[in-house]
């Protein structure tokens, strides 16, 4: 179906980003574009859709059907775009228009190309949002895409690669920095959409777990050249190249046990004290309807009395899907000030006594790692600048600060010439690097880091956690870590807890929570996890968690995770009462073992020995 020979790609002034690509992908078949940032996947994408920059020029060919592309006017390339080759976008909220509701924009992709009456162009949008999954179609149709998750957007624009049947889709990071569970729904979607076409599908990624569940064959890229191609299962299982191999040496595994010392596996956790003690932490957004007369419309419940505790050179990830309240919980903590409601102690200092000379010194021993270094990041100022600055703020002399900056560097693994660059200038993973050495430019005790690898290649992605887990043994630092990557917290982390609508619904020892985990939503995330081994990928059976979380403004009686949970479904009458009356409250798993594990459920797995 679509047929790629000889493909070259040059950005001006002399940027060669794809360098003699030559690919065929036929019907119904997945072929999995892998290679890390910048080795010339999203640019062989876009050179195929005919929607390269002004900048940019292609040579070679391009053929859908036998029909050469490479060299068509826009809009000769217009009638096909859309029909015949479709693309899925990796940002779907910047892809679709933010003031058209999403049925009139899968409305006018049908009529753009078919011709049907308005009437039938929205019959055939509601049949294709019901398709790939979005609960009440006829009447989410009439939604912005403002007012819906990303996972829901992603599965709108799905929706509109698919309206017309074409014969070629390509889909540029579907999945990147999704929750695993919206992850596994997207690839579901996908799924059903090439079952329903059968459409060659191009699957841009630079997550191999994705592929290797998804793909039937792979091309890795590399400085933009495919360097290796094949069916997936031989290039997983016998990799031709230092390229391939270092990719999936690259990936931490769910099953893995992470190459730090063993964990305790019962309760007697080291005793070191605590450097952060949360104990019913709130936070709750009021929200008000109207402008001149403004009422109550209700309460978002973001954190709703989470408690844990960090000791001294420990980590403690926060995992769950986006909206849980992880990264609110974070930002309570950052403030050191007093909470809405609950307590936060830093250092044995309880953050509501402190007055602002304190906290100003506190905040020395307390310092933050973001998600997006680009955004954090003072476009304007240059790295020495941005590491020199949290020192000057807080006095050290300039003198001092130069040498400091050297060594914050060389300790993060930077080049001395990257100090005189500014952000735009360096790799993602050479931002975040920059962003950690300014979180440890004071010193600090105690670092928060949010999602700190989320937008990062796989090989960027290893070598900062690496460096991560590095500093805190040689500097004996405790983390607090943001993250959805369940696969990377299993590899770094000490202790688990797993937030759902602002609660904490089970937390213990990373070992405990992983190789036993005791609340249906803590299996759901782990079962949604793809493995890099396409075998296991095609033999396991996976448990879907179906729907998006309820509405915060409405929260359901009893248990909050009943609507979705794989287990309520199979309880008796008696059983179910419970979860729909009761609010579980947190209890030990396995006492009898004395397991660092604690479950906010009322029918946990292995609550008597049984694992149903």
């Amino acid at each position: 179906m679509l047929r790629v020979t000889d493909l070259a790609v040059r950005y001006a002034p002399d940027v060669r980003a794809v360098r003699g690509v030559s690919l065929t992908v036929g019907t119904g078949e997945v072929l999995g574009v892998v290679g890390e940032s910048g080795s010339g996947k999203t640019a062989l994408a876009l050179a195929v859709m005919g929607l390269l920059p002004e900048n940019a020029r292609s040579a070679g060919s391009v053929r859908l059907r036998g029909e050469e592309l490479l060299g068509r006017t826009d809009a000769q390339l217009s009638r096909v775009r859309g029909k015949d080759l479709s693309m899925v976008f990796q940002d779907p909220l910047s892809a679709l228009t933010p003031v058209l509701t999403v049925g009139d924009q899968i409305a006018e992709t049908v009529r753009v190309h078919s011709g049907a009456t308005r009437a039938d162009a929205r019959a055939r949008a509601v049949a294709l949002l019901d398709l790939v999954g979005i609960a009440g179609a006829e009447r989410r149709v009439r939604a912005y895409p403002h007012e819906f998750s990303g996972g829901m957007r992603q599965r709108v624009m799905i929706a509109m690669a698919i309206a017309n049947d074409p014969v070629a889709i390509i889909a540029d990071e579907p999945a990147t920095a999704l929750d695993v569970t919206v992850q596994a729904q997207v690839l579901d979607v996908l799924r059903v959409a090439k079952e329903a076409t059968g459409a060659a599908i191009v699957l841009i990624s630079h997550d191999l777990g994705v592929v290797a569940e998804f793909a039937d064959r792979v091309a890795v890229m590399h400085a933009g050249r495919v360097v290796e191609s094949g069916p997936v299962e031989q290039i997983y299982g016998r990799p031709g190249t230092t390229v391939t191999s270092g990719l999936l040496r690259s990936i931490p595994r769910i099953g893995e046990s992470p190459a730090r010392p063993a964990r305790p596996a019962r309760r007697d956790r080291p005793e070191r004290p605590a450097v952060l003690e949360v104990d019913g932490l709130v936070r709750h957004h009021p929200l008000y309807a109207g402008t001149l007369l403004r009422r109550r419309a209700g309460t978002i419940r973001a954190v709703d009395g989470i408690g844990f505790d960090v000791r001294e050179g420990e980590t403690l990830a926060l995992v769950g899907e986006s909206g849980c309240g992880k990264t609110t919980a974070l930002l309570e903590i950052l403030r050191l000030s007093r909470p809405q409601g609950g307590r936060v102690a830093v250092f044995g200092q309880d953050t509501a006594d402190l007055r602002a000379t304190r906290r100003k010194y506190l905040r020395r021993d307390v310092q933050v790692v973001f998600q997006d270094p680009f955004s954090s990041l003072n476009p304007r100022m240059r790295v020495a600048d941005i590491l020199a600055e949290p020192l000057t703020t807080h006095g050290v002399p300039r003198s001092r600060a130069r040498g400091r900056v050297r060594e914050l560097m060389e300790l993060v693994g930077l080049e001395p010439g990257h100090a005189r660059c500014h952000p735009h200038g360096l790799s993602g993973g050479q931002r975040q690097r920059v962003g950690i050495a300014r979180a440890l430019a004071l010193e600090p005790r105690l670092l928060l880091l949010d999602e700190p690898v989320a937008a990062l290649d796989v090989s960027a992605r290893a070598d900062v956690m690496g460096l991560l887990e590095r500093l805190r043994k040689r500097l004996g630092i405790a983390y607090l870590l943001v993250a959805h990557d369940l696969a990377v917290v299993r590899a770094f982390a000490d202790r688990v807890a797993v937030m759902y609508l602002g609660r904490i619904v089970e937390i213990g020892a990373a070992g405990h929570v992983y190789d036993a985990p005791a609340h249906p939503y803590t299996r759901a995330l782990l079962d949604a996890v793809p493995s890099p081994d396409p075998g296991l990928e095609r033999r396991r059976h996976r448990v879907l968690l179906r729907g998006d979380p309820p509405d915060p403004l409405s929260l359901p009686a009893g248990c909050r995770f009943r609507a979705r949970c794989p287990r309520y479904v199979t309880l008796t009458a008696a059983e179910g009462a419970l979860c729909e009356e009761h609010d579980p409250e947190s209890r030990p798993v396995r006492p009898w073992e004395e397991a660092d594990q604690a479950v906010a459920c009322h029918h946990p797995f292995g609550e008597t020995g049984d694992e149903r």
